[in-house]
């Protein structure tokens, strides 16, 4: 787990998509701006980065699992936090609330979120880039595989990102077993109704030429939460944290700020 920022301080938890790891948040992790005040905390999701495979054959579409191990870190940073999804980071926080609900939350940040899992679910509908690589990522074959992430990273971003991301983002996405990557979008999740429940103060933030989750995505899943604010990065892909990082991380650091600071008075 990659963490940055002052031990004890109120923590800022980012879940990463759909075969990436915690360090699609390097610099959220060296921006001085939320690591002076917050911590700052990029767990690599089960089956990722540094993370346990606990079994490539079953189990990834147990959402009480994925809602305990986000339970566990946020026993381990401490509570109440600000929880942040990207890309099926959302669909991982929509498992945590449908288990434990949103009491130990601050504020949620669905980023360039997917909100559901399954063909046809609305909160999950793919963009052009994710439907033309989907018949070559969950393939054992290694050349279909690269081929297929190659061209995925290729339709990630709207700006050209250095080859140390872009390098890093294909090396994450073949370290997870080929089976995992199959069994996360084999899921079926509807959200609708963990959506609608949702009190806390949430964020909705998106790219507008996202091409890896269409921008219809954001629209649904912040009309299914009552009071739901919606960002929109204009001149964006799928990543605004690294295609506009020092805006995102403005906007994080004033709603971290806004809705900690409420908790606090509570």
């Amino acid at each position: 787990m990659r963490t940055a920022g002052p031990a004890g301080a109120p923590a800022i938890v980012l879940l990463h998509g759909w075969a990436q790891s915690g360090a699609a948040f390097s610099a959220q992790l060296g921006d001085p701006k939320l690591t002076e005040k917050y911590q700052v905390v990029a767990p690599d999701l089960r089956g990722h980065g540094a993370s346990d495979v606990p079994d490539v054959t079953g189990g990834y579409d147990d959402s009480e699992a994925w809602a305990d191990d986000v339970a566990a870190v946020l026993d381990l940073v401490g509570k109440p936090a600000v929880l942040l999804g990207w890309s099926y980071g959302g669909a991982v926080i929509t498992d945590y609330l449908r288990a434990y609900g949103d009491q130990d939350l601050a504020g949620i940040v669905f980023a360039a979120a997917a909100t559901e899992v399954g063909r046809g679910r609305p909160g999950a509908q793919p963009g052009s880039a994710m439907i033309s690589v989907m018949p070559y990522v969950n393939l054992e074959d290694l050349d279909s595989a690269t081929r297929g992430f190659t061209e995925f990273v290729r339709g990630m971003s709207e700006i050209h990102l250095p080859g140390e991301i872009t390098q890093r983002i294909v090396g994450d996405s073949l370290r997870v077993p080929w089976q995992v990557r199959r069994a996360l979008l084999r899921r079926t999740l509807d959200s609708s109704g963990v959506l609608a429940s949702i009190t806390v103060p949430t964020l909705v933030v998106h790219g507008r030429l996202d091409a890896v989750v269409d921008p219809a995505v954001a629209e649904y899943t912040h009309g299914k939460i009552s009071g739901a604010e919606l960002r929109w990065f204009s001149k964006t892909g799928h990543m605004p944290f690294a295609e506009r990082t020092e805006e995102f991380d403005d906007m994080l650091l004033e709603f971290a700020g806004r809705v900690l600071t409420r908790e606090a008075q509570e």
